[in-house]
């Protein structure tokens, strides 16, 4: 039967006003008159007052005619069920509020038990359970009460939120979206739909959800935040800045957005913007140590290696070896090529705190950092399914087998990733990875293809597919896939300078490979490779001194690199230095140069320059 007590539909939108927000007391709680009335009714029985369906009390009716007849004593009769599920919920709601959380379960056990098909009794149920992080259990009592009334808002919401908790996200997303049909204003639930299809890495779509809200509530913060967001992470630097100025112009102190503000400034090589605005976080929030990391970062970028020295005594003085604390120490020594540091941090955290999945899977990156893919392989193996750190333990896992050449173990390892999640675009770029690494350029160009299904206007999967196509040998093909990448991201850096350096090779359209190359250096103008880039359009419009010097600045950036050296080389050659030009030779073949016999050709011909020379 349907539960009485539910009161008619203007009590029960009331009492589901906060059905979503977790478990609190005041989501029970009936007022403490409701309460003595409700107790009062049992003790008194079905005379003692008002009905259940909100008849005046019954009196019994006396003869007049018959004066002599003593009345009789009232016998209470047995509550019937519906009275019993009143009296349970009542004690539940004394519980709730008294933080006797298991009582309450009971008693709203019982309360369902005798009337099980109360669609708020269920709906109740379940938002103490969530509480109570039973998440499963949780589960099937808000999809009883979903079944009872498939049109009520909040049970939807709740039951969407119950599917994003226990990992079924698809079904969280329907639930969702059955909201927003019924309710288009609902903020939270859009909120909440934008973060599952951020977690999925739908961006675009994430992206459609927060315009919608911005057009609802232009002085919405969290939306712009969010928008400036992923589109930092989709690279869209421009538009991450505007949108991170917009939700600090409402709130000038937001945190996450001072610090993702400085972050993009820090990615495009804006470092004395990124460093003001690290020191202006820092000054509002002192506590905030992944900014401190970054500023030491900054710091040594601007050769300000004093400052970066205060920024890491300021971080040990907070912190001691092997608390989580220490875990910045070590990811800081990391990025700063200090591996066996790193690895001596993170190793005393990982032993205190095993399960500290992110100290233990950085760990594993520095010994990936150090060569020892061994114990790398060990230490990511160890991270927990569960973990958030598990998907992306399993890519390095990947990538560690494919450079040991064990193809069909890391293919197995992906296919298995790919069962769980095969929404997820980063899984296509590295079963591309795989075929590229044995140079079946078709295969990986299908699998790349197969990713831009998801998600078209992808950069990662546009830049790879150009990449691609060049490798196999489909130079037309590959620029014009950059091309139609730069029409999703104008300012994408490497895709201008893809373009600019395919046209040097070619030693064709110099003049607008100049100007592409040029603009992608503005974009990142500490980029070694795109001053390498430019240094070899000079070589090719015969500027060779200008490249020269354009050349030198480059092996600078990139160190160990055997094209920049090559290139390096060739530029010494054309201005007869052939004792420098014949060094760099040698130095691009002893790092495994890709083309090997032609840097021995030139190596060759040097030679010969110089016994002329002689």
């Amino acid at each position: 039967m349907k539960l009485k007590f539910t009161m008619d539909r203007g009590q029960k939108t009331e009492g589901r006003g906060q059905r979503t927000e977790g478990l609190h007391p005041s989501s029970f709680i009936l007022h403490p008159s409701s309460v003595i009335l409700l107790l009062f009714f049992f003790a008194a029985g079905p005379t003692g007052c008002a009905t259940v369906n909100g008849r005046g009390p019954q009196q019994k009716t006396i003869n007049p005619t018959v004066e002599t007849v003593e009345p009789k004593i009232y016998r209470p009769e047995k509550p019937d069920a519906t009275q019993k599920a009143y009296e349970h919920f009542a004690l539940a709601s004394v519980a709730l509020n008294q933080g006797r959380y298991q009582d309450a379960r009971k008693y709203l056990e019982a309360a369902i038990q005798n009337d099980p098909d109360s669609d708020y009794l269920n709906a109740k149920m379940a938002i103490l359970l969530k509480g109570l992080k039973k998440y499963p259990e949780a589960l099937a009592y808000a999809q009883k009460s979903v079944s009872m009334d498939p049109q009520d808002t909040h049970t939807l919401a709740l039951l969407g939120d119950l599917y994003a908790l226990t990992g079924k996200d698809e079904l969280a997303i329907v639930e969702y979206q059955n909201v927003l049909k019924q309710d288009p204003d609902n903020k939270r639930v859009r909120l909440l739909l934008t973060t599952i299809l951020v977690r999925k890495k739908q961006f675009e779509k994430a992206l459609i959800q927060l315009d919608i809200l911005i057009k609802q509530d232009p002085e919405l913060i969290i939306a712009y935040y969010y928008q400036g967001r992923i589109n930092l992470e989709m690279r869209r630097y421009k538009a991450a800045e505007r949108s991170l100025n917009e939700a600090l112009k409402r709130n000038k102190t937001l945190e996450p957005a001072l610090f993702d503000k400085a972050t993009l400034y820090q990615i495009t090589q804006r470092n004395p913007e990124a460093a003001k605005a690290y020191e202006s976080l820092l000054s509002l929030y002192p506590d905030n140590i992944p900014a401190r990391e970054r500023l030491v970062e900054v710091y040594l970028k601007l050769g300000q290696k004093s400052d970066a020295a205060h920024q890491v005594e300021q971080i040990k003085k907070h912190s001691k070896p092997g608390e989580p604390e220490r875990q910045v120490l070590g990811l800081l020594y990391l990025k700063q090529g200090k591996i066996d540091a790193s690895i001596a941090e993170l190793d005393l955290i990982v032993t205190a705190w095993p399960k500290d999945h992110k100290s233990r899977y950085y760990l594993a990156t520095a010994y990936e950092e150090k060569g020892d893919s061994g114990k790398a392989l060990e230490q990511f193996k160890l991270i927990d399914r569960k973990s958030k750190y598990y998907q992306n333990a399993q890519m390095h896992i990947i990538h560690l087998l494919i450079l040991e050449e064990r193809f069909d173990e890391a293919l197995k390892t992906l296919e298995q990733l790919m069962a769980m999640d095969r929404s997820n675009t980063d899984l296509y770029l590295m079963l591309a990875a795989i075929y590229e690494a044995q140079e079946k350029y078709d295969k990986a160009i299908d699998a790349v293809k197969e990713g831009l299904t998801l998600d078209e206007k992808n950069v990662n999967l546009r830049f790879r597919l150009g990449v691609l196509l060049d490798k196999a040998g489909r130079k037309e093909a590959c620029i014009q896939e950059m091309r139609q990448l730069l029409k999703i991201d104008p300012d994408n850096a490497d895709a201008l300078n893809y373009i600019g350096y395919t046209y040097a090779e070619q030693g064709v359209r110099l003049d607008e490979a100049l100007f592409l190359i040029q603009k992608a250096l503005k974009l990142k103008p500490d980029s070694g490779y795109i001053i390498d880039s430019l240094g070899w359009v000079y070589f090719q419009k015969g500027q060779y001194e200008k490249a020269l010097q354009t050349l030198l600045k480059a092996a600078t950036l990139t160190g160990e690199d055997p094209t920049v050296q090559e290139h390096l080389g060739d530029a010494h050659f054309k201005l007869n230095q052939y004792q420098k030009a014949f060094q760099c030779y040698e130095k691009a073949l002893s790092l495994k140069h890709p083309e090997e016999t032609r840097i021995k050709e030139k190596i060759a011909e040097v030679r010969e320059r110089l016994k002329t020379e002689n």
